[in-house]
Order: structure tokens, then C-alpha cells, then sequence
């Protein structure tokens, strides 16, 4: 992740870090209900340690983030506007926590979720 070196020492932010913003961030969105695991293997880590980040992907290459989002949507909502809000929403917010460009947010929806309609 991007490492920074400032007169009193160096910054360095951590892929967990840039997780845990977009793991809000997505949160925040209208429509979304909830985040998936990105496969079997993390839904089980997830079960163990209770992940924060659960569902976010992050990759650095040295210039730009790309980011991977699974969510769970609202049944009823919009799934294509829904994915585009959230990935908007987490670009926004990673570029303003960070100051630095994100390259790409890939919203991956894993499944659509029935409230109860009491």
C-alpha cells in the first residue's frame, strides 16, 4: 500500500485499512442489506475471527486501488442503480479518506434479501 515519508517518519497504509473504509462506505448505500463472502474459504475465516472487512477485496499496484465489493441487495430496489450507488459512494469515500485515485470498484451482487413486511 502507498508508503509515504514525511520529516518525522513514514506513513504506511495497510490494504485492511482501505477495507475497512469501503466496508462502511458500502454500507451506507441505499439498497444494500448486507456484504457476502468473497468465497467459501473467507466465510469461513469470517466465522472464526469475525473479519471486518468481509465481502472487500483490495489490491494496490503501486499507483492506483482496485477495489471488490460483494453485496447482498434489497429485493425490490434497483440492482444495477444500487451497484453503481455503492461503488460511487466507495470511491468517493476512499479518495477523501486517502487522497489518492482509485482506479476501479467492482460490485459484485451476491444475492437480493426479502424484508419482512410487517
Amino acid at each position: 500500500m502507498p508508503k509515504e515519508t514525511t520529516p518525522i517518519g513514514r506513513i504506511h497504509i495497510s490494504p485492511n485499512a482501505v477495507a475497512t473504509i469501503a466496508y462502511r462506505a458500502t454500507l451506507e448505500s441505499y439498497g444494500v442489506v448486507g456484504l457476502a463472502p468473497r468465497n467459501f474459504a473467507a466465510e469461513l475465516a469470517n466465522s472464526i475471527s469475525h473479519d471486518p472487512t468481509l465481502g472487500v477485496a483490495v489490491r494496490y499496484d503501486g499507483e492506483m486501488i482496485d477495489i471488490e465489493v460483494h453485496v447482498i441487495v434489497e429485493y425490490g430496489t434497483r440492482v444495477a442503480a444500487v451497484a453503481e450507488s455503492v461503488a460511487s459512494t466507495v470511491r468517493f469515500h476512499v479518495e477523501k479518506a486517502l487522497g489518492l485515485k482509485v482506479n476501479s470498484v467492482n460490485v459484485h451482487v451476491a444475492g437480493l434479501r426479502i424484508s419482512n413486511e410487517d
